[in-house]
């Protein structure tokens, strides 16, 4: 399936294509045009247009797209909520102090624009970032439902606990 959005991308239009590949369509081809042009080629293309304006997987109300494309498929996923909030909170300015990662992903994002040639470099390297991000996420988590076991590890056997605990909580 072919999907477009604006050009310049940066969080949610590079969050919604990791998202989408990851868990919605993972051979999903990606278009990125001017916003002035994106109804008229996406329906050139039978593409489904995401993060624009007036789209069904845009902004919707409080939400980015990132959560619009969530509760569109429905995907069910603890962790990816938190990744969700660390979107949300990068990409709608008022809400930026809601997740405290939000500001630093504001930045980076930010500065890919300018060390990147296109669009596609900037997912494709985008989505390195995000895998992060969720495996940061799903840390935290680990932590906080292993914190007792993981202070009652030795300090050197730490790391080696909480990578596998990471691992079991796919």
């Amino acid at each position: 399936m072919k999907w477009i959005t604006r050009e310049h991308v940066h969080v949610d239009r590079v969050a919604c294509p990791w998202l989408i590949k990851k868990y919605v369509d993972p051979e999903a081809k990606f278009l990125f045009v001017p916003a002035a042009m994106l109804n008229e080629i996406a329906k050139k293309e039978g593409a489904i247009p995401f993060d624009a304006e007036g789209v069904e997987l845009g902004h919707q109300g409080n939400d980015c797209s990132f959560e619009t494309i969530i509760r569109k498929y429905n995907i069910k996923d603890s962790i990816l909520d938190q990744v969700a909030k660390i979107v949300h909170s990068a990409d709608i300015a008022v809400d930026s102090d809601k997740a405290p990662e939000a500001r630093g992903l504001e930045a980076i994002s930010r500065g890919q624009m300018f060390l990147v040639k296109d669009d596609y470099e900037a997912i494709e390297r985008g989505s390195f970032l995000y895998d992060c991000l969720y495996m940061y996420c799903k840390y935290n988590q680990v932590i906080k439902d292993h914190d007792q076991e993981i202070r009652n590890a030795g300090k050197d056997d730490r790391f080696a606990l909480i990578k596998i605990l990471v691992s079991k909580s796919d």
